[in-house]
């Protein structure tokens, strides 16, 4: 017989989705900025393809660009769990500003602050933290989904490295200033000879190309980049040499929480626009939200979507408590990126033909949903890990 606790004795345990004090405060200041600075240039951002800079400075003054990067290197020393929340946030208003703010502190500051050395951190985390956007260059023209097939080379000079190659898909290439670098120093050691780099964007050889003419998250750079002999230090190598790939991995891992926090908010914003049309629309002398047909999508979208919030918030707080957590990253990303792409189309038909027009939010919503089930790792890609993750569990 298993025993049972007695109620007097049982340990508190909050749930997943209960915020605490600290939590909440910061969640309605984004949300404030989201709605009261963001909100009016989200059409103007996405039809120009540029994403305002007194907005990106804003996000850094707000403290957005470094949330879980330490105080004594001017961040807000906060946690994982708060960047999530910022992406969902954001994401709820504008998609395009979410990837910016994920892709700084889930990718790019995660990783300086996690393999930096004690210089690096001090020269490139307050930058990152307080002015400086950064941008994470893994993908190249042959290596997407295979991801550490690169040819991108670093070949040794000196003491140094000359780096050569070009890069694919760089989100916030176009503004940044910093990028991490992956390259291989030997091509036959496979994925063992894949290294990191720092590199600034003024360094000599560098050059940031064409920008992607995009469906969705218009107002995000997206660009190419090119290596021409770029020079490096060996002070410039982002942990050991070799080791590259599992940086990737593993900020790619917590990254995926990041894109399901997206997707969740994206989500919840059509959600928020559909109930908004519902109840304002009449049909037949009365709401639509009155129809059945109606309420049973907006029933179907809210389940859904609150079973993405469970899996995005499990993902985030099993990373901060130092569990693991991959399985279920690659789990909310997966699934939060269905129900992003599902929900903002049936935004599009609760509202109708004024849903398909660009003077309402959900069109754009419902072209930024389908870059979930694409980047930082496809839907196939998740559903590999998955389930080999689940039959490892099986045969042990």
């Amino acid at each position: 017989m298993v025993p049972i606790m007695p109620a007097a004795i049982e340990t508190a345990v909050s749930a997943l989705t209960v915020l605490n004090e600290e939590e909440r405060l910061f969640q309605d200041s984004v949300r404030r900025f989201a709605g009261e600075r963001l909100r009016p240039a989200v059409r103007e951002m996405d039809e120009h393809a540029k994403f305002r800079p007194d907005l990106l400075r804003e996000m850094f003054e707000l403290g957005l660009m470094g949330i879980d990067v330490d105080d004594q290197y001017g961040g807000q020393g906060g946690t994982f769990f708060q960047s999530i929340l910022a992406v969902e946030e954001l994401a709820k208003v504008d998609p395009s500003a979410s990837v910016i703010v994920d892709v700084q502190n889930t990718l790019v500051n995660n990783a300086v602050r996690r393999w930096g050395t004690a210089d690096q951190k001090t020269a490139y985390l307050r930058r990152l933290a307080q002015s400086s956007l950064g941008a994470y260059a893994l993908s190249e023209p042959q290596s997407g989904s295979d991801a550490f097939a690169l040819t991108t080379r670093a070949v040794r000079d000196g003491a140094g490295y000359r780096l050569t190659g070009r890069k694919l898909w760089i989100t916030n290439a176009a503004e940044a200033e910093l990028f991490l670098i992956f390259a291989t120093i030997d091509p036959g050691s496979g994925y063992r000879g894949i290294t990191c780099f720092i590199v600034e964007r003024n360094a000599p050889g560098f050059g940031v190309g064409k920008k992607e003419d995009k469906l969705g998250i218009r107002a995000s750079s997206t660009c190419e980049l090119a290596l021409e002999g770029v020079p490096v230090t060996a002070e410039s190598v982002l942990g050991e040499v070799g080791k590259g790939y599992k940086i990737a991995i593993e900020t790619l891992n917590e990254g995926r929480i990041g894109i399901g926090a997206q997707m969740l908010g994206l989500a919840e914003g059509a959600l928020a626009h559909a109930i908004e049309y519902a109840l304002e629309r009449k049909q037949f002398g009365q709401p639509i939200a009155d129809f059945q047909g109606v309420q049973f999508e907006i029933a179907e979208m809210g389940t859904k979507i609150e079973a993405a919030r469970l899996m995005v918030y499990n993902a985030a707080r099993l990373r901060d408590a130092g569990q693991p957590f991959t399985t279920e990253a690659a789990m909310a990303k997966y699934f939060c990126s269905t129900i992003a792409e599902e929900v903002a189309s049936k935004a599009v038909e609760i509202l109708g033909g004024v849903g398909f027009t660009k003077d309402y939010p959900v069109e754009k919503l419902y072209r930024d949903a389908k870059i979930g089930r694409i980047y930082e790792g496809t839907t196939n890609m998740q559903r590999l890990t998955i389930a080999k993750a689940l039959l490892k569990r099986r045969s042990s």
